[in-house]
């Protein structure tokens, strides 16, 4: 009893965070945007550590882009990034890397990646950071650690977009033992 004492109190009551340039990409991380307050954390399956960083996401208005009129606003759901695409160097895309993300197995016109502005863009406020046709724009160095994460997650990689900041709870991964023990 006195040893599950222990390793129980040893536990961090808090997540740790850890710097971006810290940050090393393990299996079973997932990454979540904070849409209201551009800010995305790339976490820990137990969510014992996280890391912390500017994006840029939609705009809060309507726009016509590639033939399709719409609100811009990045949409607050549960998606799942299952390729990689390699387009071409562009204002849009920087240097052309795009993580698609799915909507229930079904591909989106969302993805993650950088922007040829994407350093300032990022460099603004909070409020002035809606400034995507709707998906998240982050720098090349956050896009080379979430592009780790996603091969880590053998090229998949669970994204979370919420209007609000995330709430991380340190979970075990210790199996649960039986309540009839």
């Amino acid at each position: 009893m006195l040893g599950i004492l222990l390793s129980v109190s040893a536990l961090p009551s808090e997540p740790v965070s850890i710097e971006p340039e810290n940050w090393i990409p393990e299996t079973g991380d997932t990454f979540t945007v904070d849409t209201k307050n551009n800010r995305g954390y790339l976490v820990r399956k137990d969510d014992s550590q996280y890391t912390s960083f500017r994006v840029v996401t939609g705009q809060l208005r309507n726009v016509s882009y590639i033939g399709r009129y719409y609100y811009a606003k990045t949409p607050d759901k549960n998606w799942e990034a299952l390729s990689l695409h390699h387009k071409a160097r562009s204002v849009t895309f920087g240097d052309g890397r795009f993580l698609r993300l799915y909507d229930d197995n079904e591909r989106t016109a969302y993805g993650i990646h950088g922007h040829r502005y994407a350093e300032e863009m990022l460099a603004d406020e909070d409020n002035e950071r809606f400034r995507s046709m709707g998906c998240v724009i982050v720098s090349d160095e956050m896009l080379d650690v979430i592009q780790e994460t996603f091969h880590a997650n053998g090229d998949y990689l669970q994204v979370t977009t919420m209007n609000e900041k995330p709430v991380f709870t340190i979970r075990s991964t210790e199996p649960e033992e039986p309540d009839w023990f």
